[in-house]
């Protein structure tokens, strides 16, 4: 069960139309596009897919459409998380009538909990469901870090099978492969701390960058995957103007824009994100030209 969701996972964005509907053909569009591009396993209704915007009903429709459009090829890892225990395990419960393969699950945010309370939340999910479970931690985002001992603590329930770390220590990676059992899997949650990930024991990352570039991602894993750090270090090193950008501004702002640039969506957001400053939209399409990825994408719809 463990090693389902390892390589590159992608964190995918959530087309709407001008409307603020859905975007609903743009989103098996986009889907299908990261499975021919060569990843690992997708990821609807998280940060990158503007998950605290989306109703509940959204967000089963999302996760339904992508299962839909994968149609069993790629494990589907779910978005699931919040503040609020019970609606969390109630939309957990709905995800996995909708035929997702997994949940990530987003720390708590906002009303900071203890230690204890992470792990109780955490426990509390897991007993709710049969599908499998990855942490993730992002404090920058939620306001508290999940230590290592709980981390550790959380990893001997037998569906809590791995976290995205996110939290931009290498050294609380490099804790967590350390202390916890062998098969729980530690993916990283930075697209440019990818490789430093799987060499301290990474098995992947869940990515933003991928949306725009799934193929060079999943070679930079896998070559990591394989043992080949310089081939990794190489393609990494190309591309990490692109995860870089990618949080120029608040994340999905900047990877949005590029793939309206990219010719991929619609570039359209539901309030508080709003489209990317004149500044930052140049050094977005600075990226995209120096790169050679202005227009290619748009070949493959």
């Amino acid at each position: 069960m463990r090693t389902r969701f390892t390589g590159v996972g992608t964190a995918l964005v959530t087309p709407f139309r001008k409307d603020g509907s859905l975007d609903e053909p743009a989103i098996r569009r986009l889907a299908r596009r990261q499975i021919e591009g060569g990843i690992h396993f997708l990821s609807p209704v998280g940060t990158t897919g503007e998950a605290p915007t989306l109703s509940h009903s959204e967000k089963l429709r999302v996760i339904e459409l992508v299962v839909e459009e994968n149609n069993g090829r790629l494990p589907v890892l779910a978005g699931a998380g919040g503040y609020d225990t019970r609606e969390t395990i109630a939309l957990v419960r709905d995800i996995e009538k909708v035929g997702a393969d997994g949940i990530l699950s987003v720390t708590p945010y906002y009303n900071k909990p203890t230690q204890e309370g992470l792990y109780q939340h955490y426990k509390a999910i897991a007993e709710s469901t049969q599908l499998p479970i990855v942490l993730y931690n992002v404090p920058g985002r939620t306001g508290v870090n999940v230590e290592v001992a709980t981390t550790v603590r959380l990893s001997a329930i037998e569906n809590i099978v791995g976290i995205k770390e996110a939290s931009g220590s290498v050294v609380q990676m490099s804790e967590i492969f350390a202390q916890a059992p062998d098969d729980f899997i530690l993916l990283s949650g930075d697209d440019p701390l990818t490789v430093a990930a799987m060499a301290v024991g990474g098995r992947g990352v869940i990515s933003v960058a991928s949306n725009l570039a799934p193929s060079e991602m999943a070679q930079i894993v896998e070559m990591a995957e394989n043992g080949d750090y310089a081939g990794a270090r190489k393609l990494h090193s190309w591309l990490l103007p692109l995860c870089q950008v990618n949080f120029v501004e608040s994340n999905p702002i900047p990877v949005k824009a590029a793939m309206a640039a990219m010719g991929l969506l619609e570039e359209n957001y539901r309030l508080p994100m709003v489209p990317p400053s004149p500044a930052a939209r140049e050094k977005v399409l600075r990226v995209l030209q120096n790169l050679k990825m202005l227009g290619a994408a748009a070949q493959a719809r």
